[in-house]
């Protein structure tokens, strides 16, 4: 089994990175190199927080881990800096703010997600307990009608028929 440099694998992800954008099938064509060993590098790349993108023809469609990375690549550049960037990698400035704008409120709507889930399950306890107590109530008055219902029928057996009214 052949032995990569790390300049070469760098060379062959950034095949399928934007702006040239290949297909890993594409890429295993042109260089030979199996399509399971291009995957294992894009994902290892993935791990390392870059974007290889499945899609890199369109950046729109791309998972959120891609976003993310880019976000997190692009967060400490400079307006000139972040535009060389886009260039590079064939976005717009436009998209990525965007980007930052909806991990921001990914991460906002989670704790206020979570909060809103509590109050619901608080409200659910609580209709838990009133519904438990009715229910004892009813259960308690479905006794009590059914001892008199049996008291009655033996006061009917040992006296006769009650009175006609």
């Amino acid at each position: 089994m052949p032995r990569y440099t790390q300049e070469f694998k760098d060379q062959i992800v950034g095949k399928m990175m934007p702006p040239n954008a290949q297909s890993v099938a594409q890429v295993s064509r042109d260089t030979g190199i199996s399509e399971p060993t291009l995957y294992s590098w894009r994902n290892q790349y993935r791990g390392e927080g870059k974007a290889v993108p499945a899609d890199p023809s369109n950046p729109e469609s791309w998972g959120g881990e891609n976003k993310l990375a880019v976000v997190i690549e692009t967060a400490a550049l400079n307006e000139h800096e972040l535009a060389e960037y886009c260039r590079r990698k064939g976005l717009y400035a436009e998209q990525i703010g965007r980007w930052r704008k909806a991990a921001i409120a990914g991460t906002e709507s989670g704790e206020h997600r979570r909060q809103a889930e509590h109050q619901a399950l608080q409200q659910a306890r609580r209709k838990s307990r009133e519904l438990e107590k009715e229910l004892t109530r009813k259960e308690k008055a479905l006794a009590e009608v059914a001892a008199l219902l049996v008291l009655k029928k033996k006061a009917q057996a040992l006296w006769g028929e009650g009175e006609a009214a």
